[in-house]
């Protein structure tokens, strides 16, 4: 992962913990993937996918969690809830991270952007 993702993900965390979200784990990877961010909020497990675009992107950030990226995050959630034992409902959500000139403009948080 190149500086700007880390940094996209960074404040993203730091974006969700001010609105009370708790940070349960950082780039959790498995065998199928790996998730950004995991959250516990309001009785919820939530899986987050950042995603940096600069102000020249073809498409909008979430434009790039496709079907196949779906399809990963949910099987490695999946084992995260099964190897902790995480009794929580799980939601899927995507942090879209605006850049302009490598400088974060904006931050949108897309609840339950994707189901299973």
């Amino acid at each position: 992962m190149n500086n700007r993702g880390r940094l996209a993900e960074m404040k993203a965390a730091n974006y969700l913990r001010s609105k009370g979200y708790y940070l349960l784990e950082h780039s959790f990877k498995s065998r199928f993937g790996e998730i950004d961010l995991i959250f516990e909020y309001n009785g919820f497990i939530v899986f987050a996918e950042v995603k940096a675009r600069g102000e020249n992107s073809i498409a909008l950030p979430r434009e790039f969690v496709d079907e196949i990226k779906q399809q990963k995050i949910i099987a490695t959630a999946n084992l995260y809830m099964q190897r902790y034992k995480v009794n929580l409902q799980p939601r899927f959500d995507v942090i879209e991270v605006f850049l302009e000139n490598n400088i974060i403009k904006s931050i949108k948080h897309l609840e339950n952007a994707f189901t299973l």
